[in-house]
Parts: C-alpha cells; structure tokens; sequence
C-alpha cells in the first residue's frame, strides 16, 4: 500500500522516489478511498490507498521507461464529444471531473437539455470525479426529471461507483455497464411511454 493508516493521520508515500508526507485525511466509509488526501497535498495517482501515488515532484517527471503515463495518472479532464441520437443526447467525458474542469462539463450538460430528450453521461475515460462534478451530475439529474426526462451514467469506473455509493448517490442515476445499454434503456423507455399514449 502506499497509504498507511495511523490513528487518524494518513501516510502517503510516493512511488517514483520514496518520499512521503503524513497528513489527516477527510476518510470516507471506504478507507480504500483516498482521493481527498491524495488531492489536498497535490500529489498524482490512483484514488485507491493501493497506489500507485507520485508526489508533486515525481508528477511532472515522464514516467519510469518514458512512454506514457499509466492509466491512474490522468490529465485534464474534458468532453470527448456530444452525440445526438433521437431522443438521446450522450455526453462523452474524458480525464478528471473536478474543479478544473467543472466549466467543460457544465456547458456541455446545459447544452444536452437544451436539446430535450434524454442524456447519457459516458464515463468510460473518465476515472477521478469531486464533488465539483459529482455536483454538476446531481443538478443535470434534477433538470432532466424537471422535464420528464431522464440522466443516465454509462460505464462508471470503480472508484466513481464507490464515490456514488459513499455519498448515497448510487440509487439517483440509472447506472449501466455501457454506453450502448444506457441508450438502449432510455430509448425503450421512451417507446413503451409512448405506446401507452
């Protein structure tokens, strides 16, 4: 592990060059979880106490071996893209959703309602969320069901789904392994609605 739990200091050990900071943390239920730690003292790194975690030092370095950085360590976050399909607008993130990024994701979440319809919210690339975008997610859920709608979340990471269920969001969102699967439940929603008209 690369977070070491003490009492209730936390230590967080870097894995490139071995230095470490011992800080309190902000411990959710799940003491796997420590992206609060992790965020607070800028380091870069999985949101998992298994790491592997790089201190702010290391974080600017290439990656060990040069290429690219492992899947953990991600960039900014963005929106890949914004398809419209019927009744159906999927929203396509990338990277972190956090502060940083919560102006990306807010346009093109206002942008999906303006479009009516359903929305699906890809999170296939996306592996980090805060409570900026965990806030952003909740308002875009309440917007869509303010107009008959429905906000789904397609293929949520694993430390996504432990954020939802830590913060008792899990059962707001319709949640579905896939993009493809999220699209399928709105849209066939949408016609059994209509067939009972």
């Amino acid at each position: 592990m690369t977070v070491v739990p003490d009492d209730h200091l936390m230590t967080l050990i870097c894995d490139s060059c071995g230095d470490s900071v011992t800080a309190t943390a902000c411990v959710l239920p799940d003491a796997e979880v420590v992206w609060t730690l992790v965020s607070e003292q800028g380091w870069s790194g999985s949101a998992f106490a298994t790491g592997p975690h790089r201190c702010p030092h290391c974080s600017l370095l290439p990656p060990v071996g040069g290429g690219h950085a492992p899947c953990d360590e991600h960039g900014p976050g963005g929106i890949l893209g914004i398809d419209h399909l019927d009744d159906v607008t999927v929203v396509a993130a990338a990277g972190d959703l956090d502060l940083d990024t919560g102006d990306t994701l807010r346009a093109a979440l206002r942008h999906a309602a303006e479009m009516g319809g359903h929305v699906v919210v890809d999170l296939s690339q996306v592996h980090v969320i805060d409570s900026t975008g965990l806030g952003l997610l909740v308002r875009a859920h309440r917007d869509a069901r303010d107009r008959g709608a429905t906000l789904c979340l397609a293929a949520p990471s694993r430390f996504i789904r432990t954020v939802l269920h830590t913060m008792r969001l899990d059962g707001l969102f319709p949640v579905f392994d896939s993009r493809d699967d999220a699209v399928a439940h709105v849209t066939h929603r949408e016609s059994r609605t209509l067939a009972r008209s």
